[in-house]
């Protein structure tokens, strides 16, 4: 009989927390707290959220939202797919690979990120 020697958790990196987006936070206190309180995992998906505005302004409107629903207890940010750490770090460490992901719509990520899923599963295609 052949033990099964499972892998440990990998543990996700504690994600860079952008300027802006810092001082937002230190600037809404319940907002920080609950910030505090997410996982990197959940930090991550904020970010890349907030990262993904193509205009100065729609960013400082995220920020501002994102501030908003830390502060109402949302764990994370509204209407957006989250990416796999692995998606996360391939996007990261390929730039065209990044700027193609960006120029994706949010529809058009979610189905990807929906196709990836179901491609993990057994029997999936």
């Amino acid at each position: 009989m052949t033990k099964m020697n499972p892998k440990p958790a990998r543990e996700e990196s504690e994600p860079r927390v952008p300027t802006d987006l810092g001082k937002a936070l230190a600037a809404t206190p319940t907002a920080k707290v609950q910030w505090n309180d997410l996982t990197p995992i959940a930090r991550r998906d904020f970010i890349s959220w907030i990262d993904s505005a193509k205009q100065p302004e729609t960013r400082r409107c995220r920020i501002e939202r994102a501030c908003s629903m830390l502060a109402a207890g949302k764990r994370r940010p509204c209407c957006y797919s989250i990416v796999s750490f692995d998606l996360h770090k391939a996007l990261a460490a390929t730039p065209m690979a990044k700027a193609q992901w960006s120029d994706l719509t949010p529809t058009e990520r979610r189905d990807f990120i929906t196709w990836m899923g179901l491609s993990q599963r057994p029997g999936g295609t």
